[in-house]
């Protein structure tokens, strides 16, 4: 498995025990670079996973308002836990990490999606990044009005 591919897989789980826990993702990224340099088991939280865990709790509430205005049939409280996680990290990375290309970001999150969540999360999740892409050019001016 390729280290980014990795990487996008802890910063997914982060993200998912945040929501699943109702605490702020920063704690637990703490908790889990403390577990990392305590327990030689724990893999070590690499620089990736890093700037995807605090690059989407940077722009939390953003990518929060942005879920909740295009996702369709689904709030974001109604979401699957898996679900809503795979997008967040999937928005950010495509919104906000110029060096991954948009098609990369998308398609990883529908594996994301493929491996954690339901058999119409992949589509829901591709449709639902894919319509962030036709935006991306407008959405980080959004967020600094």
């Amino acid at each position: 498995m390729a280290a980014r591919n990795k990487a996008r897989k802890r910063a997914f789980q982060i993200l998912f025990e945040a929501d699943q826990r109702g605490v702020d993702v920063q704690s637990v990224l703490a908790d889990w670079m403390r577990h990392a340099r305590t327990d030689p088991r724990q893999p070590p939280v690499n620089e990736y996973t890093l700037q995807l865990v605090e690059g989407y709790a940077d722009h939390t509430r953003h990518i929060d308002e942005l879920i909740w205005t295009y996702a369709v049939d689904w709030d974001l409280d109604r979401m699957p836990v898996a679900d809503r996680a795979i997008v967040r990290l999937g928005a950010y990375e495509l919104i906000w990490v110029d060096e991954t290309p948009d098609a990369v970001a998308i398609d990883e999150a529908v594996q994301l999606a493929k491996e954690f969540s339901t058999d119409d999360s992949p589509a829901y999740v591709n449709g639902l990044l894919g319509r962030f892409k036709e935006l991306k050019p407008g959405l980080r001016r959004e967020e600094t009005q």
